[in-house]
């Protein structure tokens, strides 16, 4: 006969109360995830130090009996012992009696309606609600001195959620500006390396311009000095060249005189014959023959007959200075080439090419004084010969031209050089994590503190400023990027030591009878660029607590944003 299904589920219910009936309730102030230690109903054995074991009754009787506390989860009695173990896990032995370390955390709230958390041992029953960490009041469950703390679990965790909602939306928006801030520190240190590469280029087409600028100033050096031969293979040096090209010049002039000696001559035989005529005409014309235009015509004749007895034999003079002049090379009164043309090298040329017009007949330096003068000119101009107040060894133009070319271009690759060097050390310069803060460097901050107006600049400086004057203090300039390790309270309220990044900042305005001032910038998460709190430490060395988006964990690469820890913000 089959039992109806009703007495079967109820016998299956009383099966399943009979066997959670064996095991003990958990013990006060245990959190869920010890449990497992205290399934033995009977002997509890100490988690830390499974060689002791003690009945199960002793659990939670306000006495230590465990050197690890591990059987007073809800008291107070082992809050002496310490929660870090005087020896490390490597070097404790499995099973040591010698561990006295706390294993567990703390008293276990449930704080339902809001989030379960651990009070230290130390205060339980200590007549003080810590709603902070255990907003049930369960921690003072023996009401000490008739205390009572009442469960505010529900008012104090809808105030966590809707802090905790605007956490997570000023996280979100720190970590929308933070990759903000990544693409414009890429950007940045893209454009210093593709500045590097152009600099690069520009570097080596300035160093081959210098090395051709040498060549070109060591070929003007050695024209300056190179033995200058005439065509026929006679004499050496400039004068020798300039005696050369003076030879020619002055036979195209001689021979353009002589040509004009010859259209001279023709045209006086022609005047002559008109004078004859014109003499013939007044001689024989008719004095009564009334006509005006023949009068005067023997008038004007008569005044050019009167005016050129005056001047007979006046010309005689230039006669035989062109006689001079047209007679060849090599004749009495002709100019001695060969004499320049051999000239040594060592002697002054430019004093010898000065100097050109008293070797030469007085008769040809009337006329050609002003060739020679031009000519001098533009041998000077073109660097050929140095210029007559100038000292006689000095350089050419040409090698003075090219000197200050080279000069230039030198002058040039250094500067080049300088700006390559400063562009690679900025590139290698620690900028923090994917060189966050280039997109920060030169942004400045300030916070009014009573009197002051304290100031940072990320990267360059922090200043301390007056806010009625206009005083201000160097607090240090830039120095380094860095972590330092800081103690917190968390959420069990135990101090604990964190990371934290910070700025250095050194070498500020020396105090008086003082150090130079420093400031150690520390930085944590926020939305804004903000200062909270700047304090003097000691004597002129400040800190200041700074909140960027640049601090939030995470972000440094597409996708990859760490989860946040609850006090982060």
């Amino acid at each position: 006969m089959r039992l109806p299904q009703s007495l079967l589920l109820l016998a299956a219910a009383g099966s399943a109360a009979q066997a959670s009936s064996d095991k003990p309730a958990r013990p006060r102030g245990l959190g869920p995830e010890f449990a497992k230690f205290y399934e033995d109903s009977t002997t509890f054995t100490c988690i830390s130090n499974p060689s002791i074991k003690i009945p199960f009754s002793a659990v939670n009787d306000d006495y230590c009996d465990c050197p690890d506390g591990s059987d007073e989860p809800g008291t107070s009695a082992c809050a002496h012992i310490s929660r870090n173990s005087p020896l490390t896990v490597a070097d404790r032995p499995r099973n040591s009696d010698l561990d006295t370390a706390l294993a567990l955390p703390g008293f276990y709230c449930k704080n339902k309606g809001h989030r379960p958390s651990y009070v230290p041992f130390q205060r339980i029953n200590d007549g003080i609600c810590d709603y902070e960490q255990c907003c049930d009041g369960s921690d003072e469950w023996a009401r000490v001195g008739g205390t009572k703390c009442e469960d505010r679990c529900k008012e104090i965790g809808k105030q966590w959620r809707k802090q905790e909602e605007h956490n997570q939306k000023s996280m979100t928006a720190a970590l929308r500006k933070k990759k903000d801030l990544l693409v414009d520190a890429g950007r940045q240190q893209q454009e210093i390396k593709d500045h590097i590469a152009i600099l690069e280029a520009e570097l080596q087409g300035a160093e081959l311009k210098e090395q051709n600028l040498e060549a070109d100033l060591q070929l003007a050096q050695e024209q300056d000095r190179k033995v200058v031969r005439t065509g026929n293979g006679k004499g050496k040096g400039k004068v020798n060249a300039l005696a050369n090209l003076a030879k020619g010049r002055v036979d195209e002039l001689r021979t353009a005189l002589v040509d004009v000696r010859r259209q001279r001559d023709e045209t006086r035989e022609r005047v002559k014959e008109l004078e004859d005529i014109l003499a013939k005409f007044k001689v024989e014309y008719n004095p009564n023959f009334n006509d005006e235009g023949v009068k005067r015509a023997v008038r004007s004749y008569e005044d050019y007959a009167a005016r050129e007895q005056g001047t007979e034999g006046a010309n005689d003079a230039a006669d035989r200075d062109l006689d001079e002049i047209a007679k060849a090379d090599g004749e009495e009164s002709g100019v001695n080439w060969e004499h320049w043309e051999n000239a040594e090298d060592g002697c002054n040329e430019p004093d010898l090419v000065y100097k050109l017009a008293a070797y030469l007949p007085p008769s040809l330096v009337s006329f050609i004084e002003d060739k020679v003068i031009s000519a001098r000119s533009f041998l000077e101009e073109n660097g050929i010969l140095a210029k007559a107040d100038e000292d006689s060894s000095s350089e050419s133009k040409a090698v003075t031209q090219a000197r200050e070319a080279l000069e230039a271009a030198q002058a040039s690759v250094k500067t080049l050089k300088n700006k390559l060097r400063d562009q690679r050390a900025d590139l290698e310069k620690e900028y923090g994590a994917a060189s966050i803060f280039r997109a920060l460097k030169g942004v400045c901050i300030s916070q009014d503190a009573g009197e002051y107006t304290y100031e940072h600049c990320f990267l360059e400086s922090t200043k301390q400023n007056q806010r009625k004057g206009s005083n201000s203090v160097s607090m240090g300039k830039f120095s380094h990027i860095g972590t330092t390790s800081m103690e917190e309270v968390n959420e069990a309220g135990e101090v604990v030591n964190v990371e934290k990044m910070i700025i250095q900042y050194d070498r500020g305005q020396s105090c008086w009878n003082g150090p130079s001032r420093s400031t150690k910038v520390i930085l944590e998460c926020g939305e804004e660029n903000k200062i909270l709190k700047t304090a003097e430490e000691e004597k002129c060395v400040y800190s200041m607590l700074v909140t960027s988006p640049a601090a939030c964990a995470g972000g440094e690469e597409e996708g990859n944003v760490a989860p946040r820890s609850k006090d982060e913000l």
